[in-house]
């Protein structure tokens, strides 16, 4: 039996090759959008495909011909939508559920094969690599204890995804809210808290809590575009 996991996320794929030896069936990995195409899929026809952290839209073709399961960081029906993570962490809260769906036509809201717990401290990146082997353990009780999704139950709660101009750090933040908003986009890819000082941009990341209120953080300094 084939199984396909599509990510583009380095620790997702670094945990592929460490958790799909141990389950059952011939594991897949495609690191692309592009290669998830028709020919792949009329090679292979898996019995699930799994989207570790995907950003991409699936085609409904495909959608509607195989099982496919995402994740999402949330206590689903809870933080629907967009930039769970960081939505999450500014709000406040500290434990999440990392949750398995199925696919649907309604951004995040397919039935619900298991949730997991997910603890949010530390910075996004280290966040990610817990979440990735938790991911692989739901993706291993889906296949091997034949999981069947149910519908989502509870009131529904909409996140927006956040726009790159929101990481600049806004002002009058408490130190517990600085040392949050900081965290809260260092990672891979993402665009770090920011502010502009004349021509330079300060991009901060591996920010630091003291019990006396500091927040220390690494500080990058680059030159603003157009003042080059």
């Amino acid at each position: 039996m084939n199984y396909l996991v599509a990510t583009t996320k380095s620790w997702n794929i670094e945990a592929f090759s460490a958790c799909t030896p141990d389950m059952p069936g011939t594991w897949h990995l495609i690191t692309q959008p592009a290669q998830l195409n028709k020919a792949l899929l009329d090679e292979l026809k898996p019995i699930y495909i799994f989207f570790p952290h995907w950003s991409w839209r699936v085609a409904e073709d495909i959608t509607t011909t195989y099982p496919c399961v995402c994740f999402h960081m949330t206590d689903l029906p809870f933080g629907r939508g967009g930039s769970p993570l960081q939505n999450l962490i500014s709000q406040g809260i500290k434990q999440t559920q990392l949750t398995a769906l199925r696919m649907s036509d309604e951004l995040d809201a397919g039935p619900i094969y298991a949730k997991y717990p997910l603890d949010l401290s530390g910075t996004a990146q280290q966040i990610f690599e817990r979440a990735a082997p938790l991911t692989y353990y739901l993706i291993n009780r889906i296949v091997t204890e034949k999981l069947l999704a149910q519908p989502q139950n509870g009131d529904v709660v909409y996140f927006s995804r956040r726009l790159p101009s929101q990481s600049q750090l806004p002002s009058q933040l408490s130190s517990e809210a600085l040392y949050d908003f900081i965290r809260m986009l260092d990672a891979e890819t993402y665009p770090n808290a920011y502010l502009e000082y004349g021509h330079w941009r300060l991009e901060f990341s591996r920010a630091e809590s003291t019990p006396d209120g500091t927040v220390m953080a690494k500080v990058r300094f680059t030159p603003r575009k157009g003042t080059e």
